[in-house]
């Protein structure tokens, strides 16, 4: 049936139709996405609603002579486009590197001939093999496509790309399986990026190219992700301003054009109230907070590729992470050593200290485990009264690993020969098994048979063990005569691995790192939940998840939610904190629920192949500096320490740059909106410009400059507790309630002028222009102390040094200006004593009126909206 499904002959294809299956299928690479060009990034870079405001005011800025102007704003562009350039271009090249894992050159079976044809083994590159093709596979070799098995000899293979799982599966070409057999767990199928790490075998090629199962895996790699809440709501903004600004500027020049009917004069003034309305600065205050935030992260050794990434962190209540490496150090230590009643035995560990002590084939880290552990527990085994005489290495079939030594002294306390012979065997317990007859019962002195309640007693130790999330060996010997082993052929390793007798386990344990937990539970200070997403079993993450203080109450694997549907699975997916066996397509479903239906801002901590897919999906892809390629380019931040600790910095960094972002959001647009409707007011009552636009222009430009400090203002504890995120409703909200009171401090400085300096019903235009100059800088300056705290200002919560000494040096120059020569130049004129007697009742005023509304609106706010 496989056969006839790819159209193909058990002599392979011929070399015409293979090269006929090429021009029809294409060249065998696992991806057929396009990338987007550079240009098509920095196209999409700079079309944002908010930099084509800034070019069109640009544009008028340099048509009207206003230079100065137009030249800040198109640097401002300049910088925002360059950022997110830098940042797009550098992720969507990440799924190019799935072609690492293809290259390589494929042994095919091919036939030719007209008349009679002949099969032939020829080389190809991987990226012209077919459907159909016969491919000839032995140890290190890569599948070039997803392969149906002919033939397997002893074949094991590596799914770690896909399943995450270190240890390598058993293939035969023999095996029988139903539907409900998990795709990865098929023993007849290899996949197109998983290697052969011993064995041989033929295979039919079934699926290359884009049809693939790691193609289909990995095809969401490099597409745009959605906007996330905040960028929806900068960009909103930017609709709105668009829409505000259009409608008051040409209100604005009409109105000026129909009081003086000069034309050039009231374009000027509008243009000029357009720049006072737009945040200029807000790129400039996201990209300086965001890189402060990056150089603090750099200084906790990581790399934050992404700067968004770091405002993320800031709203990221959820991070799912990998166990290995991270909540443990991703070594074994060795625990105990029991016999097969489970009772700790020291002749268990001598003989399996023998065994990693003599083997000379590879030292795996459990051979160090056992060696370490013997070594710093004062044990004496006098390694140096035995002598290795042979040895059969281990290999991932048989599982096991077996040395044969001689002594002069019987360890089991019998002296009746001048020396003896054994073989040592140690492996996984279901092998090692498999060639005992007999089990040591030490209690009793004797060997026995091995029975089927023997063998139903060990499973159940092992098995109690193993859900301690304890990984298991066995270990069992042999006493071998002099007269059989001079007869004994070596190469005959099933005769001299047979009736052995079983002697006991030795246990280890990969332990939780000391800064895990600490770090979990200042997580979840900070309002973020931990989830473990693994492709372990369930019993060893459950174990390490205890350890750490992660809530095992609901846990799930994969296969259990694969028979799930849609609902079922969202449902399962928000309460389960441990999920095992979950394959790379799961752990970008969990991802996905998570962020639509629980509508959290996902983290996900990874740093092998199978967690690229949801590297790429999740809000904040975090990898570590040894992590596959793919997952370190696909990866916004990458730690160059497995510490949790540092993430915990990056969280509160994180609600550091979003609070003081949104700071700043709040003071232009409530400071922006309330001086150009205050302007309008006063445009209309005293029938003259309130400012000139060269006035406009140099305060909205102080006021600007004053403004860079803000990323190095600090938040209130209680802010950097709990995730922030963009609030549809909290913004328009803010404004209504805070905007108003700024309008009514303008109209109130128009009352008190007209009324008290006023000579005859006729206000001085130069003498009122001074006054509001003065009060609109000292307005929109100080108002960000009263928006950056919930507390009362100067008082209960101080600004940091740096928004201070730019808040004192902006007013002093404000105030000084109009006393300066670029005051005579610029058309203002002397104030009396009086005003600022004035301003100083104002400002108290106003914060006494902007405290009240503040607190009113939070407890509104709080309780029912």
């Amino acid at each position: 049936m496989a056969f006839e499904y790819v159209r193909s002959t058990e002599r392979g294809l011929s070399f015409t139709e293979a090269e006929k299956r090429l021009k029809e299928n294409g060249p065998n690479t696992p991806l057929e996405y396009t990338f987007p060009s550079s240009w098509h990034l920095l196209w999409s870079a700079f079309f944002h609603p908010f930099n084509i405001i800034l070019i069109v005011l640009s544009a008028l800025s340099y048509i009207t002579s206003d230079n100065p102007n137009g030249c800040i704003m198109l640097i401002l562009v300049f910088i925002s486009v360059s950022l997110r350039f830098y940042q797009e271009y550098g992720s969507s090249k990440a799924a190019m590197q799935l072609s690492e894992y293809v290259r390589s050159p494929v042994k095919v079976q091919r036939c030719a001939g007209r008349v009679v044809q002949t099969e032939l083994i020829v080389q190809v590159d991987q990226r012209d093999v077919v459907p159909g093709d016969i491919v000839i596979f032995e140890p290190g070799d890569l599948f070039p496509g997803d392969v149906r098995l002919l033939t397997s000899k002893h074949l094991v293979v590596s799914q770690s790309s896909l399943t995450g799982e270190s240890w390598p599966t058993e293939k035969t070409a023999d095996a029988r399986e139903d539907r409900s057999t998990p795709l990865l767990e098929l023993k007849n199928i290899c996949f197109m990026g998983t290697n052969v790490v011993s064995g041989t075998g033929t295979g039919l090629v079934v699926s290359t190219g884009s049809k693939t199962y790691i193609s289909a895996v990995f095809s969401t790699i490099g597409k745009h992700k959605p906007a996330d809440s905040f960028e929806k709501g900068i960009r909103h903004i930017s609709y709105v301003l668009v829409g505000v600004m259009l409608l008051v500027v040409t209100i604005m020049i009409l109105v000026e054009y129909f009081t003086f009917y000069d034309l050039s004069e009231s374009t000027l003034f509008g243009i000029s109230v357009a720049c006072a309305l737009t945040p200029q600065m807000l790129p400039l205050i996201i990209n300086t907070s965001l890189a402060k935030g990056a150089l603090a992260m750099a200084r906790e050794r990581c790399i934050v590729k992404s700067l968004s990434a770091i405002r993320d962190m800031g709203s990221m209540d959820i991070l799912c992470i990998d166990k290995t490496g991270t909540l443990t150090m991703n070594r074994a230590i060795m625990v105990n050593h029991l016999d097969s009643w489970g009772a700790p035995r020291e002749k268990v560990l001598h003989f399996a200290f023998l065994n990693s002590y003599f083997k000379s084939d590879q030292k795996y880290p459990l051979d160090d485990a056992i060696l370490a552990f013997v070594y710093t527990n004062g044990y004496r085994f006098q390694p140096s009264k035995w002598r290795k005489t042979d040895e059969i290495p281990f290999d991932f079939m048989r599982r096991r690993v077996s040395v044969i030594l001689e002594t002069e002294s019987n360890p089991e306390g019998r002296n009746i020969q001048p020396f003896y012979r054994f073989i040592i065997t140690k492996g996984a317990l279901e092998d090692v098994l498999k060639v005992c007859s007999y089990v040591e019962n030490v209690d009793m002195g004797e060997i026995t048979a091995v029975s089927a309640e023997h063998h139903h007693r060990i499973l159940n130790v092992v098995e109690e063990l193993r859900n301690e999330g304890l990984r298991i060996i066995g270990v069992a010997i042999k006493n071998l005569q002099q007269t059989k082993i001079s007869k004994q052929n070596m190469e005959n390793e099933d005769d001299v691995e047979s009736d052995m007798v079983f002697l006991g386990v030795i246990a280890f344990f990969d332990p939780p790192k000391d800064s895990a937990k600490e770090a979990l539970w200042r997580l979840a200070e900070k309002g973020v939940k931990a989830k473990v997403l693994t492709g372990d079993s369930l019993s060893l993450a459950i174990k390490i998840c205890k350890e750490v203080g992660i809530r095992t109450t609901h846990v799930t694997t994969g296969p259990e939610l694969e028979q799930l549907n849609q609902e079922a699975f969202h449902e399962k997916v928000k309460k389960a904190t441990v999920l095992a066996r979950l394959t790379p397509s799961q752990k970008l479903r969990v991802v996905e629920s998570l962020q639509s239906v629980g509508n959290h801002v996902v983290g996900f901590l990874g740093d092998g192949i199978n967690d690229s897919l949801a590297l790429d999906a999740a809000n904040v892809g975090i990898s570590v500096d040894s992590a596959a390629s793919v997952a370190k380019d696909l990866a916004d931040i990458i730690l160059l320490e497995k510490d949790l600790n540092v993430l915990v910095a990056g969280v509160e960094q994180g609600r550091l740059t979003f609070g003081n972002t949104m700071k700043y959001i709040k003071l232009s647009v409530i400071a922006n909106l309330g001086s150009v409707v205050s302007l309008f007011i006063v445009t209309l009552v005293l029938r003259f410009e309130p400012l000139t636009p060269i006035q406009l222009l140099v305060q909205n430009f102080l006021y600007s400059v004053g403004q860079i400090a803000i990323p190095w203002d600090r938040m209130e504890e209680d802010y950097v507790k709990i995730p922030q995120k963009w609030s549809v409703k909290s913004l328009p909200m803010f404004i209504l309630w805070n905007g108003p009171v700024c309008t009514l401090c303008d109209v109130a400085t128009l009352l008190f002028v007209w009324f008290y300096y006023s000579s005859g019903g006729k206000l001085d235009e130069s003498f009122f222009r001074s006054a509001y100059f003065i009060q609109g800088l000292l307005m929109q300056t100080l108002i960000f102390h009263l928006i950056r705290t919930e507390k009362i200002p100067f008082i209960m919560e101080i600004a940091s040094w740096p928004v201070l000494a730019s808040t004192v040096v902006i007013s002093a120059i404000g105030i000084a200006i109009p006393f300066s020569i670029i005051g005579d130049f610029m058309g203002f004129t002397d104030l009396p004593l009086s005003y600022f007697g004035f301003l100083v009742v104002l400002f108290v005023g106003y914060f006494t009126v902007g405290q009240i509304v503040k607190r009113i609106y939070i407890m509104v706010y709080k309780k029912w909206l």
